[in-house]
């Protein structure tokens, strides 16, 4: 329990608290202006107080570092385990606490003497693991050993004890603040209602490896992939396929021989054809040549004699008087005509012949040239082709290695969403199992929240505790439940069952604070109900159930007498608020 908190600084509301129900409460002065309302007076700062007394972050929008508050010393003296210790901390230096007074042999980690100093002091990361040791009996702080993930931290599970407004704490019941990770919820409440905790601890885990999935599977879509990823089986089908191409083309290209002189012997080897195309034309004229030679020699005969006689007498008859040739004189005429044309007609046969025959052996050479130049080209090949086939190759070869990596990245999705289902199900049978073997606890936390409900509205509400697919599943109802004054009641029931169920356990801070905020909205019967409830399971339990309220909402028919702590607060004046001075 908390026995007091106190400040060293000037006007600072020192408060004493005692066992069972506290009422801290504001007035309203007559002195009071409008503009003076009590929502400054400090009752939610004491709750931020608390926090900052028991571990809470104090980042630079903290009040503690304002620099009205920055170099005082603020105080707890509270009960630990038994033992009754005071710490101090500043918003100068919030990373450390002062052991100002009390026994410290129970803590797991012991505080040291200060450098230059007498005092004992400790870390404020130690001075978590230490209440997280000794109020919930953790054997570690998450916050401050990093290789245990998604596990209950102090600081979590103090949060439904001591809710905020500034955090939104008053949003829903499994819920201490509005930036509270749904996984935190299901680890924090199911270890505060003692169950096992560690089985959303593990459904974290896979729901994390799930996003990794999901982003590899967008990865494997966009970038370095290139387009969407396939199933694991087109994938290797595709792979297969293209391996074999590469392997191939590799083939090609470790028998492949370069020929420096490639491009001009393709020159020369398109010289020779056209060379033998001329040549072939050429000779071709010529035989044509030879042949009609062939013919004419054949055709230069002298005219027979019996034309001769005709013609002569017919020279006779025509051309009387004119002398004539003797007939011998003319046929020999006629031979040697006939002789010369031959002699002629064979002298272009002979040279048509020569000429076809030096042709036939330009073209046996130039054939012969070309036949050893084309089989070069055949056997060989140019440095560019050989370039071009290694690019190609090597274009290949990427293809192929971003078709591996898009097969390990569909196998590993397959392959993981599997597994991932599989280890859903044995979540969901293990959570299903360990609410059977709890079934007495879980029992425990619905009846309570019935009768605690029951008692503020005459009808109990339900508290229901299930295994689901996603984890567990924390709900609570109170029939009618339509007004923010009921959404608030059902916070109030269910705390006030976490503080019973971890009563019957020995853990817990041993109080409850609610702040006013609690109970905006609410009937004032309700509210009535409610104060009464939270303070009779207070002194049963011997916790202390801690209220902030204004002085003129404390219902009528609810007597504050012995619940009220001495130290009132206002906002009639400067320093009526807890510290005694305007700030902010």
């Amino acid at each position: 329990m908390i026995h007091r908190i106190y400040s060293d600084l000037p006007g600072f509301k020192e408060m004493a608290f005692h066992k069972g129900l506290n009422l801290v409460l504001a007035d309203k002065s007559p002195g009071a202006t409008d503009r003076q309302t009590r929502n400054g007076a400090g009752k939610s700062s004491f709750v931020e107080l608390i926090h900052f007394l028991l571990g809470g972050n104090c980042g630079p929008d903290s009040i503690f570092r304002t620099v009205e508050l920055a170099d005082s010393m603020f105080g707890i003296d509270l009960d630990l385990v038994g033992h009754r210790v005071a710490v101090e901390r500043s918003g100068n230096q919030p990373s450390k606490l002062v052991v100002a007074s009390g026994d410290t042999t129970s803590w797991p980690i012991p505080p040291k003497p200060e450098r230059g100093s007498s005092r004992l002091v400790i870390s404020n990361e130690n001075w978590k693991v230490i209440l997280a040791r000794l109020m919930f009996a953790l054997d570690d702080d998450a916050e401050d050993d990093k290789e245990i993930k998604y596990s209950p931290t102090f600081r979590s599970l103090f949060a439904y004890f001591a809710r905020r407004q500034s955090a939104l704490g008053f949003v829903s019941p499994v819920q201490q603040s509005g930036k509270q990770q749904h996984w935190d919820q299901q680890v924090a409440v199911s270890f505060l209602l003692g169950l096992d905790w560690s089985i959303p601890q593990a459904w974290q885990t896979v729901r994390e490896r799930e996003k990794s999935l999901e982003a590899l599977r967008k990865a494997g879509g966009q970038g370095a992939f290139g387009e969407m990823l396939g199933t694991a089986a087109e994938l290797r089908a595709q792979l297969t396929l293209s391996e074999e191409r590469i392997r191939l083309m590799r083939e090609r290209i470790a028998s492949f021989r370069v020929l420096p002189q490639y491009r001009e012997l393709e020159r020369e080897a398109s010289e020779l054809t056209r060379r033998l195309n001329d040549l072939a034309n050429e000779n071709a004229l010529d035989r044509q040549l030879l042949t009609e030679l062939e013919r004419a020699i054949q055709a230069e005969t002298p005219p027979p004699s019996a034309d001769l006689n005709r013609l002569y007498q017919e020279v006779g008859v025509a051309l009387p008087g004119i002398a004539i040739r003797r007939f011998e004189d003319v046929r020999q005429f006629h031979a040697s005509v006939i002789a010369n044309r031959r002699s002629y007609l064979q002298q272009e046969q002979s040279e048509a012949s020569h000429r076809v025959e030096t042709r036939d052996r330009a073209k046996a050479e130039s054939d012969f040239r070309r036949a050893e130049v084309l089989n070069l080209l055949a056997t060989h090949g140019a440095l560019e082709h050989f370039n071009l086939m290694q690019n190609e190759v090597s274009r290949q070869a990427a293809d192929v290695e971003s078709l591996r990596q898009k097969l390990r990245t569909a196998e590993t999705l397959e392959s993981g969403k599997t597994e991932l289902d599989l280890e859903r199900g044995r979540l969901l049978t293990r959570l299903r199992q360990d609410y059977q073997e709890q079934e007495g606890r879980i029992k425990t936390a619905v009846l309570a929240f019935g009768e605690i409900s029951e008692a503020l509205y005459e009808t109990p509400g339900i508290l229901t505790i299930s295994p689901e697919a996603n984890g567990p599943k924390f709900d609570v109802k109170i029939h009618a439940a339509k007004s923010k004054g009921i959404s608030n009641m059902q916070i109030f029931c269910f705390d006030q069952v976490l503080i019973r169920l971890c009563s019957e356990r020995g853990i817990g801070p041993g109080f409850l604070i609610h702040d006013s905020h609690l109970f905006d909205g609410v009937d004032e019967r309700q509210v009535s109900k409610a104060l009464e409830v939270g303070g009779e399971t207070a002194k049963r339990l011997g916790w202390q159930y801690i209220v902030t309220m204004n002085s003129d909402t404390v219902p009528p028919s609810f007597d504050p007498n012995g619940y009220v702590v001495q130290t009132r607060l206002t906002d009639a004046t400067e320093t009526g608020g807890l510290f005694g001075v305007r700030f902010g």
